[in-house]
């Protein structure tokens, strides 16, 4: 659920893994844009593995249910082996109960007294095709340096899932180099994509102040032709460009400030520790962020810059089709704006908290439609609807609301504004909604179960140190 993590990260341009129950691991990356977003999450996240081992020891949640079409509902039990105090060795297994519950089901045996009744049950439960099996070793080679390994089995397919990630923190930057084979990727649509294999560099700039200058830099190499890994629309306008064989490399440069509208000065409740310290102040606050951002491309993916500049996108656009190389430039922004009422102390009704945000993904494409609009008031004409559709930014909302202690329920989408389109003038895409327990104890974590319509996927997850 890439919305509802790291709200503050970079104004919602810095695009997140997604979270997923299509894998073990609970991954998948967005198909890259160009030249937004930019790959890889910021810092270190907790594995899946190490999420279902704390849920198992400290929640005792001894199984943990995810659900996804077509695969249906799964629960999954994590194995821990410490080797050492900096190398873990995580074994998850995973079992389709909806499967299991579908072929009792349709299994046209008579069962004749409980013996009989147990000899069905066993000879179900040994079909191969209700298990997957996740392996993932993790080791700490300083504070600083953290090296991944994973691979996942299916009984579905022949393909095993693998994954080597090594992550360095400087003192002021996220430094992230991944190989996934084959990678997973999700689009716009909503169709998971595979693709044979996936190198990535990610290198970004870590601040927190209210008012920053930051820089991310990456690097991204696919190899072998994607494949159609699910089409959860029945519609696909063909691989996405961006995933083609091919190089490409991005930089993004920003500034980012913050200010208080208002604060509360109002003293807190004594002796009451609030459910989570990062929620627990009531304000009103805005932020904005203004950037530019380049893609170069070498390979079969160079065509999507010419794919993008042709839909109108904007930008500086540069092509050299005999070397299959491109380059693109733009300029970008966003807005957004965060109200929060009540302390997160009392056990009532004591959060409600409110967030828009503005992304302009285009500043060339904005410029552009806001100077056709101008002067076309100027001259007293009507003005253009593509340009007023050009200066259309993508807004996200997202509305949080206590509803007992440490419970609350949350909701975030997107809208989109189609002026062409005037019986569906705007559109959420992709609602996702979650209830969320604070782990109090813990200063700011919360276990979270979310639900996606449009993909159809429900998962619970930890989340630390996020807002």
């Amino acid at each position: 659920m890439r919305k509802l993590r790291w709200v503050m990260d970079g104004g919602g341009f810095w695009d997140l893994d997604i979270s997923t129950p299509k894998t073990l691991d609970g991954l998948a990356s967005p198909v890259p844009d160009n030249p937004l977003p930019l790959g890889l999450s910021r810092g270190t996240r907790l594995s899946r593995h190490k999420q279902i081992e704390f849920m198992q020891r400290f929640m005792h949640a001894h199984l943990t249910p995810t659900f996804a079409k077509p695969l249906g509902f799964t629960l999954q039990r994590v194995l821990t082996l410490p080797f050492s105090d900096n190398w873990n060795v995580f074994l998850l297994g995973q079992f389709n109960f909806q499967k299991f519950v579908s072929s009792i089901k349709s299994s046209k045996e008579i069962q004749v007294g409980l013996s009989s009744w147990l000899k069905t049950f066993q000879r179900h439960l040994k079909q191969k095709s209700l298990y997957a099996l996740g392996f993932c070793s993790e080791f700490h080679l300083t504070p600083d340096d953290t090296i991944l390994f994973g691979l996942d089995a299916y009984d579905y397919t022949d393909k095993p899932r693998g994954k080597a990630v090594l992550h360095h923190k400087f003192p002021h930057h996220d430094l992230t180099v991944e190989a996934v084979y084959p990678g997973l990727f999700v689009d716009k649509i909503g169709n998971y994509w595979d693709v044979p294999l996936s190198l990535a560099v990610d290198l970004a700039s870590v601040t927190t102040n209210d008012s920053s200058f930051s820089y991310h830099l990456s690097g991204h190499y696919n190899s072998g032709s994607p494949e159609l890994f699910e089409n959860i629309q029945n519609q696909s306008a063909g691989v996405p460009p961006t995933l083609l064989p091919g190089l490409a490399f991005k930089s993004a440069f920003s500034y980012r400030k913050s200010i208080d509208i208002w604060r509360s000065e109002a003293a807190k409740l004594r002796l009451v520790q609030p459910y989570d310290i990062f929620l627990s102040s009531p304000h009103v606050s805005a932020s904005g962020i203004i950037g530019a951002a380049a893609t170069t491309a070498f390979g079969d993916n160079s065509v999507r810059a010419q794919v993008d500049d042709r839909q109108g996108s904007g930008g500086l656009f540069l092509e050299a089709s005999r070397i299959k190389s491109s380059f693109l430039a733009d300029l970008f922004g966003s807005v957004s704006f965060t109200a929060q009422h009540g302390n997160f102390q009392r056990l009532f009704l004591d959060l409600t908290r409110f967030q828009a945000r503005l992304d302009f993904p285009s500043g060339f494409r904005f410029l552009s439609g806001a100077t056709s609009v101008a002067q076309d008031l100027l001259n007293s004409q009507k003005p253009n609807l593509e340009a007023v559709q050009a200066i259309c930014p993508n807004v996200t909302l997202s509305l949080q609301q206590q509803i007992v202690g440490p419970v609350s329920f949350r909701v975030d989408s997107g809208f989109k504004v189609d002026l062409k389109n005037l019986d569906k003038l705007i559109e959420a895409q992709e609602p996702v909604f979650a209830v969320e327990y604070a782990l109090q104890v813990l200063g700011s974590a919360k276990a979270v179960a979310w639900y996606c319509p449009k993909r159809q996927e429900f998962m619970t997850e930890l989340r630390f140190f996020e807002t």
